[in-house]
């Protein structure tokens, strides 16, 4: 072995390389997060003469909405007359799995598009009434640009030819990237038609629709032998080049320029944020590209949808002041108040469309449950994030680069106070180990990082496929407001500047944002009432959170007449959920399924019905709430 390993020393390395541009080695969970946007595709057929004929591929791009072309749904008529079938595929021992029909009501929403070739449509429920992307999940859209770079790989999942669902995944790539197109290398027949076209992260970044052939200077097209194609000599003899996809931000721009109605408009503020209509506003897609190369450095928000990463600029002077949005006098008759209480990394950001971001998940989720919307300018939004910025810029370590942050998330984001790190470190390994981590080997010291710390946090971003910088940095912020008293100080006085002194009170609380709901409750003027408390994606239930409130420990919170609290089992933040085993009889629960890279997401909590009813039964008087 020594005699091999010095004769190699004068040579390259010979073992593995990566060989061209792209590292095709990925990721195991590469083929999972396929697997769970595949399940969004589904095969489009007509039926003609008593025979089902497959015309095409759509997939969900929200709860009730399908994305196809133009060309495959020409008018109304055509989809009104289409079924569109999930799971049409056979399982991972090649047997054939039953197929899930939906037909669709264009009656309902249908916006299409000749020139960009797209086709949007509302599938009908199943039976009892579900919405089929509460069976299959759907693709997030997003209107920024920069998801693919010339060179990268694409991913197509879509039924060629009618066929059964097939995949492509090798020896493709972005070839031209135009305004409102993308062109790229890969394998597609007739019937790939309006199928997803993804990154290597699944993001959806194009619509397929079609081939595009070799032109001469005159732009007529050529054959395979050179000459020039004359109809009749059907498609196999044209020399095509790559194929074309429509690309997402074009077509989400333009939805946001068409005179949509409200009706119309709620339909779309489901596919999200990101799309930019998920806060009531309309996108406004970044001019220029960004660069491939850029990378922030700065820890990603998680208070926001998981995932992103993009940074936000410090809170200004002006910001730094503004200590939130109050609601209209008039709201709800004027004695009833909705209050939201949102949580970490929000700095910089415009407390009104955060407000109206809220509202929207809150009205998706009364649309589901039957109950009426509410309108954003009715919400009490106390905005602290500028606030707690400030606040916790002194307990901040140095700047890390990323390649820091990426090897060791535990120190980089660390709070410097030597009390605060160690309640840091605490929650991190009562987190892991609530979540099924194997007892460390001893306690977690009062200072230095351990390798239970380290280990936990692997922990858990494996149980809930969240990247460990995204919860390190949770966990540091919470720790930092509980064991702070300036800090904790500062966010309860800008937060207690807009709440109502009277009347009754909804409190809604999303992640730190719940620990402040419950230490606002010993600051509240008695003559405020609280009628309800909601708590969604909250670390209530661990040890080092609640035996830190004011109220010190899990004690019943007098304040309050009711308390719902909602959980998602793959959100690092709810590890401690549920409440009841430590708030013993306090808190009515659910668990709830949200996507699993949006598991902390405000929006994903609130669209679901049974969150919404409990704030909806309250505002409509429709539910007699029992005194707890």
């Amino acid at each position: 072995m020594e005699a091999t390993r010095a004769a190699s020393l004068d040579r390259p390395s010979m073992h593995e390389r990566i060989l061209g541009v792209a590292k095709d080695l990925q990721a195991w969970s590469f083929l999972p997060r396929g697997a769970r946007a595949a399940r969004t595709v589904g095969r489009i057929s007509v039926g003609e003469n008593g025979r089902e004929l497959p015309i095409g591929t759509g997939f969900l791009v929200s709860p009730w909405l399908l994305l196809t072309n133009h060309h495959v749904f020409p008018r109304a008529e055509a989809a009104r007359q289409a079924f569109v079938e999930f799971d049409a595929q056979v399982s991972v021992d090649n047997i054939p799995e039953p197929a899930k029909r939906f037909t669709l009501d264009p009656d309902t929403l249908f916006v299409a598009d000749h020139d960009l070739d797209y086709a949007l449509v509302l599938v009908n429920p199943d039976a009892s009434g579900r919405p089929v992307g509460e069976m299959f999940g759907w693709n997030r859209l997003s209107v920024q640009l920069g998801k693919l770079v010339l060179g990268e790989p694409v991913n197509i999942v879509g039924h060629p030819g009618g066929r059964l669902k097939e995949i492509s995944i090798r020896e493709n790539s972005l070839e031209v990237r135009l305004e409102a197109f993308l062109q790229y290398q890969t394998d597609t027949e007739p019937g790939s038609s309006g199928s997803p076209v993804y990154n290597d992260q699944w993001e959806v970044t194009a619509l397929h629709h079609g081939g595009v052939p070799r032109t001469d200077d005159q732009g007529r097209i050529l054959r395979r032998d050179g000459q020039v194609w004359q109809p009749g000599d059907g498609d196999d003899a044209v020399d095509w080049i790559s194929n074309e996809g429509v690309r997402i931000s074009a077509i989400l721009k333009h939805l946001a320029s068409l005179p949509l109605d409200d009706a119309h408009g709620r339909f779309l503020a489901e596919m999200g944020p990101e799309s930019g209509f998920g806060d009531g506003a309309a996108p406004r897609p970044a001019t220029t590209e960004p660069s491939p190369a850029s990378t922030s450095a700065a820890a990603p928000s998680v208070d926001g949808p998981i995932g992103e990463t993009a940074p936000r600029p410090g809170p200004s002077p002006a910001g730094a002041a503004r200590a939130g949005l109050p609601a209209r006098a008039t709201a709800f008759g004027g004695d009833l108040h909705l209050v939201f209480i949102h949580g970490r990394s929000q700095q910089g950001r415009d407390p009104e469309r955060l407000r109206r971001y809220w509202t929207a998940g809150l009205n998706c989720g009364l649309t589901r449950a039957g109950l009426p919307t509410i309108d954003p300018a009715d919400v009490c939004f106390p905005f602290y994030g500028d606030r707690l910025a400030e606040a916790l810029r002194p307990l901040r370590t140095a700047p890390h680069s990323l390649e820091e942050l990426v090897a060791d998330p535990v120190t980089a984001t660390a709070p410097n106070s030597g009390t605060a790190r160690t309640l840091y470190e605490r929650l991190i390994v009562d987190a892991a180990t609530r979540a099924g981590m194997p007892a460390a080997a001893g306690p977690v010291p009062e200072e230095g990082v351990t390798d239970a710390v380290h280990q936990g946090l692997s922990w858990l971003a494996a149980v809930t496929d969240l990247d460990r910088l995204a919860i390190a940095a949770i966990f540091a912020d919470v720790a930092a407001y509980l064991d702070d008293q300036r800090v904790r100080e500062t966010v309860l006085d800008c937060v207690s500047q807009t709440m109502p002194q009277s009347g009754r009170v909804l409190l809604v609380g999303h992640s730190l944002g719940t620990v402040v709901a419950v230490d606002l409750l010993t600051r509240l003027d008695p003559a405020a009432d609280v009628e309800l408390l909601v708590t969604v994606g909250s670390p209530l239930g661990m040890d080092g959170v609640n035996h830190r409130l004011l109220a010190s420990g899990p004690r019943r919170l007098d304040r309050v007449a009711r308390w719902f609290n909602a959980w998602c089992p793959t959100d690092p933040v709810t590890i401690g959920c549920p409440l009841g085993d430590d708030w013993h009889g306090e808190p009515v629960e659910t668990s709830v399924a949200n996507p699993a890279e949006r598991a902390h997401d405000i929006e994903e909590y609130l669209t679901h019905p049974e969150v919404a009813r409990e704030i909806g039964g309250v505002l409509t008087d429709r539910v007699q709430l029992a005194v707890g």
